[in-house]
């Protein structure tokens, strides 16, 4: 049986200010969001981002 915790996630992220796609790996938390450790684009956008995430295999 799985858990939360033990289920890791590709996350792939998309900046909608200047395109940049950054793909990571995470975890998904008690509240519902991934961590990826991603902060920001390097345009410095926070907030105008698409996120997708996949169960890794």
């Amino acid at each position: 049986m799985f858990f939360l915790e033990d289920i890791r996630y590709l996350v792939t992220i998309r900046c909608f200010q200047c395109g940049e796609k950054f793909i990571l790996r995470g975890k998904r938390t008690e509240k519902g969001q991934y961590e990826t450790g991603f902060k920001r684009c390097v345009c410095g956008n926070e907030s105008s981002l698409h996120i997708d995430a996949t169960p890794e295999k």
